[in-house]
């Protein structure tokens, strides 16, 4: 089974390790399933660019960008190399080890749980 890592920017929220993944399911996913605070507010359909994330380690785990995603990434606050949208990483591999930096979530307006 696969492994995510988060880590987050606002250094008052301490890093979650997340083990016994299945491949299929998107960083989004992850998240939302280990009360990992990752804002969405398109519902995870690749409409906005709230779920932004930088994929430090296992970018060969996950499916391709697309060119869809690529765009909203070029919305979003701080876009780096590294940079998917959550809702369109998904985990290919079951012994996958993915390493995500979410975002200050603080500076994104709109969709809070």
């Amino acid at each position: 089974m696969a492994t995510v890592k988060f880590k987050f920017e606002d250094k008052s929220i301490d890093p979650v390790e997340v083990k016994d993944v299945e491949a299929g399911y998107s960083i989004l996913e992850v998240a939302e399933d280990n009360d990992v605070h990752l804002n969405h507010n398109c519902g995870g359909v690749c409409a906005c660019s709230t779920c932004h994330v930088y994929i430090e380690v296992g970018e060969d785990e996950l499916e391709e960008i697309s060119d869809k995603e690529e765009d909203f990434i070029d919305r979003a606050i701080s876009p780096r190399l590294e940079s998917r949208l959550g809702c369109q990483s998904v985990i290919l591999n079951d012994d996958a080890v993915i390493e995500v930096t979410i975002p200050d979530q603080k500076l994104i307006i709109g969709h809070e749980h």
